[in-house]
């Protein structure tokens, strides 16, 4: 199989997904020069990031919003402002994670004219590295979510169902994918097989073999819309 991409061009380009320049000291006081938006989004940022690393650390049972102020250094009246509780503050860290780690692998897929085992190889590649890169927060959404409750867990199938829509969409314009009985059930079956590999591997704190499950994916789907 010709991929036409070499794996580690894909991976030098994955940037972390949270920005590595956020700071978790207090905004200096006085005139700043930051206009009440710009603040207003350092902090969200900021709790959102702490929350994230709160939970990664501890666990999301034993994380308390306490634990994330003394992290941030942001009161706990300004978290109010921008969350109800907790849980809350969890929900958003959820969805945000899933908007960046999106945008990262749908930038990655390469343009529409590759081959649809090429595109699907960008796409695993560049998703495996990004998760890889960012280990903490991916086991914060695969592992810890599991522990949120009700909502937790609707976010993950909601977030599980965009990743399903990128797939069809990458596999949209190939013949053999969509000559299969089933396309889109196909995609669901990928998703929630990645899903269920990357989970066991964070659980067994073996986040590093992440990509290699790339080639091995794409060699097993080559198999499938081949015969």
């Amino acid at each position: 199989m010709n991929t036409h991409v070499r794996r580690c061009d894909v991976a030098d380009r994955t940037a972390s997904l949270w920005p590595v320049n956020t700071r978790f000291e207090p905004l200096p006081r006085g005139r700043h020069g930051l206009t009440r938006e710009q603040v207003r989004d350092s902090q969200r940022a900021r709790l959102l990031l702490g929350m994230a690393e709160t939970v990664a650390a501890r666990g999301y049972p034993r994380a308390t919003v306490a634990d994330v102020l003394k992290r941030v250094h942001v009161s706990r009246e300004t978290f109010y402002q921008h969350f109800a509780d907790k849980e809350d503050c969890f929900l958003a860290v959820l969805d945000e994670s899933a908007l960046l780690l999106a945008n990262t692998v749908a930038a990655g897929t390469g343009p529409a004219d590759l081959p649809v085992l090429a595109r699907l190889d960008r796409l695993l590649t560049t998703y495996f590295a990004a998760l890889t890169e960012n280990a903490p927060f991916a086991h914060v959404f695969f592992v810890e979510s599991q522990a949120a409750g009700l909502r937790a867990h609707q976010k993950r199938i909601e977030v599980q169902e965009r990743f399903v829509a990128l797939v069809i969409a990458t596999f949209a314009n190939s013949r053999e994918w969509q000559a299969m009985p089933d396309p889109e059930f196909a995609c669901r079956i990928l998703v929630g097989g990645i899903s269920s590999l990357v989970s066991a591997a964070l659980v067994k704190g073996e986040t590093e073999r992440l990509p290699e499950m790339a080639p091995k994916l794409v060699r097993l789907f080559e198999q499938l819309v081949h015969h």
